[in-house]
């Protein structure tokens, strides 16, 4: 079952996102969600397994120029996880259909994601789903 996810819901999202994002404390990650769940360009959506949650998708409405779109704004999966003992059971795609019918609910055209280049399983998703690579970066910065 997947069911957009509520205020009451973020100590689980936090749970699994930090299973996603492992450099970031539970409280971080209740922090910053508190900030975007009640947002109308933002949603949170949650997979459960009987009565267990076991995956979660975020996605947001961009704005800004989206390498690789023509249109705005732009449906964009933020982040999406599943644990692995759930994994290669439809669950992300479910996570990420459910995304892009509320970017479409939004008024959006296109959806939109990215990887770290050196995350060979997110490139694999995201191409097994349907996305078409648009691009490759590296990006630099230096302290000034």
């Amino acid at each position: 079952m997947i069911r957009k996810a509520e205020n009451k819901d973020l100590p689980i999202l936090a749970e699994l996102a930090c299973r996603l994002w492992p450099e970031n404390t539970l409280e971080e990650m209740q922090e910053e969600f508190g900030k975007i769940i009640s947002k109308s360009d933002a949603a949170f959506f949650l997979a459960y397994g009987k009565e267990t949650a076991v995956g979660f998708a975020q996605c947001q409405l961009r704005y800004d120029y989206v390498e690789g779109t023509e249109s705005s704004p732009v449906g964009y999966l933020e982040g999406i996880y599943v644990a692995e003992n759930c994994r290669k059971q439809g669950i992300a795609k479910g996570l990420l259909t459910a995304c892009e019918n509320w970017a479409k609910e939004k008024g959006c055209r296109e959806f939109a994601s990215d990887c770290q280049l050196s995350n060979s399983m997110s490139l694999a998703f995201h191409l097994k789903v349907g996305f078409e690579e648009a691009n490759r970066i590296i990006c630099f910065t230096k302290k000034l």
